[in-house]
Parts: structure tokens; C-alpha cells; sequence
């Protein structure tokens, strides 16, 4: 795991020893793969943090400065440092803390094993207080101290521990799974918003099938999605088999769909429960339709390339589906005006005749401008005639 020239140059910055990378960075770097978050912990305040970056000519944002974070820009990399922390108070949504320099007590406040690892790029040097590099070895996700009491501290580590859990374990952490089924209905407390962010992450990974299926089978969703019924698992399952032959990539919005009714009313209910952006309650909401299925490239013009692709692979289409990668929908090079200049009255009639025009012209998978034309002069004539 060796430094970047951002995280390099912002150690130095903090000075030898007072900051180490924390959490997915470290953990996913042990693991060989790509690490994205780049977070740092440190034992200097936020105030002293901004002091040396100054010195050090390093932007810094106070993007969470009551919690002792600062988002650092160096070398052209964002990275977020945060001081040591010990929790005052907890009520299972947010939390009081105090700062540290007590490397320990800051892991010890972490929700999974895994993800209280500490490296000094500069040093070389490892830091695992509670068997985190075990437990990576072993594929296990398992909670730091009495899972149960983790869970009242932050409700939202029930659905994180099936979010880690579905992309590092090879099964459940049985401690773990217990407790969250058991503190399944404390998620109600959670803002809609939190919840969104942690299933959607969850749903996106290469293959939440088996993970899914045990929530589903333990009751888990059922207090923030209980429109979820039998049979879902398999949808899902089918989904991810047609996205892999397609070659395209997952997405969470899509295996939703998969999951709930085919029913726009149902899909509209549970994007507003979850307060998804308005560009995501539509794609939700097209994916849910039980409207046919229809030729690919008609549909990707109607509705955009994303939201065929979704319906196709829903409809287990998974050839047509592929045929639309990196195919963009025309535009109809014909407007109004055009068909007025060639004699058509003002009034209704243009546009309904532009839309006849349209359709054939879609149906007719977008030819070229010859055939577009013999087109035009046919609705043309029988605009004039009738």
C-alpha cells in the first residue's frame, strides 16, 4: 500500500506520526483491490489540521468540522482527516463525541473489525487492535464488541453489516446476523434518506443474490420495505444472470425493480418513502412499468438508452439489451416549420403529421434521409387530402 503523492505529501505535512490511514482504504489495499476513500485519522484537532495544511500550501474544507472532520485537496486527491474520536453519547441515529489521541479507543468506536484497520504509509506500519487482518483472512464480517449494543449505538450497522458482509464474507457472522434480525425494526428510526444510501450501495454489488435473500428470509426489510414479497430472490437472481451476459454493469435502481411489483403506483410510493432524486424515482419508476416490452432502439428513442436496457434485462433480454450499449437515439431531423415551408397549414394538423412521421420513422429503425423523406411526402399527402 504504497503512498500517493496526495497522501504523501499530506502526512508530511501533519508530521511523523500524527495521522494513519483508516478504514476501507487499509482494508481494501490488504485485499488487492482498488482503493477509492481515502480517509485519514489523526490525533491533531481539526484547527491544527487546517494550520498545517496551510503552512503546507494544502487547500483544506471544513466540510465536518463539529466532528472533527476536514476534507483535504492535494496532489489533485480529496482526502478526509479526521481526529480521533470517543463517543460521549449515542441514540442509535447520531452520536456525541469527544476527541482523542487515543488510537484504540478510536478503533474501538468502529462498527466491524475490517474496517478498524490503521497503516502509516510513512513507517510501513500495520495497525489492527481487534483481529480485523484475521478476519479478513477468514472472510468474516464481524462486529467490534457486543453486536447488539453496536446496533443501539447506530442502527443503520444492521444494514451495513449485510452491505459487508454480501461483498467480503463467505457466510454471515452468526453473532452478527442474530442481532440484526433481532434489531431489524430499529432501522424505522433511521432518516429515509440513510437507509436509500446504504441499500442502493448494497444492491450494486456484484452479487447481493444469497445476502438479499437471507434479509428477506429473516424478516429483516420488512419494517422500510415490506412491498418486497416471495418470489423476489429469484428476480433478482435472473436480473444479475442477464446483466453478466450482457456485459453491462449492475445497478441498484434496476435490481430494485427487480425486487418490487410491477406496478408504477408501488414504484412511486417506495421511491418517495426513500426520498430518491426526481432523475431516480423516474428511472425506478420506468424499470417498475408493466407496460410491453418493445423493440430495443423504439423504446431507448421513448424513454432513453439506460431505461430500455433496464426493461430488457428485466424481460431476461439480455442479447437485445447488449445491442444498445454505446448506441445513442437519434433526433428526428425534421421540424414543424419544415413541413409548413412545404405547404402544410398552420393549425393542428402539423403536428399531428410530425408525429405520424415520427413513428414510422422510429418504427422503421431510424433510416436515412431518403427514406425519411418518402415518408414525409406520404403523411404529407395525406395531411393535404384529408
Amino acid at each position: 500500500m504504497a503512498a500517493r503523492p496526495g497522501v504523501a505529501a499530506l502526512l508530511a505535512a501533519l508530521g511523523p506520526g500524527e495521522a494513519r490511514l483508516v478504514g476501507g482504504a487499509v482494508r481494501d489495499g490488504l485485499l488487492g483491490e482498488a482503493v477509492a476513500d481515502l480517509d485519514l485519522a489523526t490525533t491533531l484537532s481539526p484547527y491544527e489540521v487546517m494550520r498545517r495544511c496551510g503552512a503546507a500550501e494544502i487547500r483544506t474544507v471544513p466540510t465536518g468540522i463539529a466532528h472533527g472532520t476536514v476534507t483535504a485537496l492535494a496532489h489533485g486527491e480529496t482526502l478526509e482527516v479526521t481526529t480521533l474520536r470517543a463517543d460521549l453519547d449515542t441514540d442509535g441515529r447520531h452520536a456525541t463525541v469527544a476527541f482523542t489521541d487515543d488510537w484504540q479507543e478510536d478503533a474501538a468506536r468502529r462498527d466491524f473489525t475490517v474496517n478498524a484497520l490503521y497503516f502509516d504509509p510513512a513507517t510501513g506500519a500495520l495497525f489492527d487492535y481487534f483481529g480485523g487482518v484475521d478476519d479478513l483472512a477468514a472472510r468474516r464480517v464481524r462486529f467490534i464488541g457486543e453486536p447488539l449494543q453496536r446496533i443501539a449505538e447506530d442502527h443503520l450497522r444492521i444494514l451495513r453489516f449485510f452491505r459487508f458482509t454480501a461483498r467480503f464474507a463467505q457466510a454471515p457472522d452468526p453473532a452478527g446476523l442474530a442481532a440484526c434480525v433481532a434489531r431489524a425494526n430499529d432501522l424505522m428510526a433511521l432518516s429515509r434518506e440513510r437507509i436509500a444510501d446504504e441499500w442502493l450501495k448494497l444492491l450494486g454489488l456484484p452479487d447481493p443474490v444469497p445476502t438479499v435473500g437471507l434479509m428477506l428470509e429473516q424478516g429483516v426489510l420488512l419494517p422500510v420495505l415490506p412491498e418486497i414479497a416471495a418470489g423476489a430472490e429469484a428476480r433478482l437472481a435472473a436480473l444479475v444472470a442477464a446483466e453478466r451476459a450482457a456485459g453491462i454493469a449492475p445497478a441498484a435502481l434496476r435490481r430494485l425493480a427487480a425486487l418490487i411489483p410491477r406496478d408504477v403506483a408501488v414504484a412511486e410510493k417506495i421511491a418517495a418513502r426513500l426520498k430518491l432524486s426526481n432523475k431516480a424515482r423516474k428511472r425506478l419508476a420506468a424499470a417498475a412499468d408493466p407496460a410491453r416490452v418493445g423493440a430495443p432502439r423504439a423504446m431507448a428513442y421513448a424513454l432513453g438508452t439506460e431505461e430500455a436496457q433496464d426493461r430488457l434485462l428485466l424481460a431476461d433480454r439480455p442479447r437485445e439489451a447488449k445491442a444498445l450499449i454505446g448506441w445513442t437515439p437519434p433526433r428526428l431531423p425534421l421540424g414543424g416549420g419544415q413541413l409548413i415551408a412545404r405547404g402544410l397549414a398552420a393549425g393542428p394538423v402539423v403536428a399531428r403529421t410530425l408525429k405520424a412521421i415520427e413513428r414510422r420513422w422510429v418504427e422503421e429503425e431510424f433510416p436515412e434521409a431518403d427514406r425519411l423523406e418518402v415518408i414525409t411526402n406520404e403523411e404529407l399527402a395525406r395531411a393535404t387530402a384529408s
